[in-house]
């Protein structure tokens, strides 16, 4: 099989094991806990228990709006800034994926 007939998500979920293994592991099982300690009250509804692999949009049912208030919460759970200016979709394609970069994108203090 030639890497043009892998399915597109191969590629990507690829990549975010790459950025995975690229940052903090303390902090992305943090970022991890908190996503999933924050997402009920942010969508203000209880939920089954969720994967690290739970598609935020299709499965969570997050919206662009609680997907902001989502990054907010977290912020003051992690007691740290996050650079979203570099956010992409793939960034938000699940839960073990925004705890990544949540990881990977923290604003060093000064």
């Amino acid at each position: 099989m030639t890497d043009s007939a892998l399915p597109e998500n191969t590629a990507t979920a690829d990549a975010a094991d790459a950025i995975a293994d690229a940052v903090d592991p303390e902090l992305r099982g943090r970022a991890l806990d908190g996503i999933l300690l924050l997402l009920p009250q942010v969508l203000k509804r209880e939920l089954p228990e969720i994967s690290e692999n739970a598609c935020l949009f299709d499965e969570v049912g997050l919206t662009s709006a609680s997907t902001l208030e989502l990054i907010l919460e977290l912020e003051d759970h992690l007691d740290v800034q996050i650079d979203v200016e570099g956010i992409e979709q793939d960034d938000l394609r699940s839960v073990g994926t925004l705890a990544g970069f949540v990881a990977g994108h923290v604003i060093a203090e000064d």
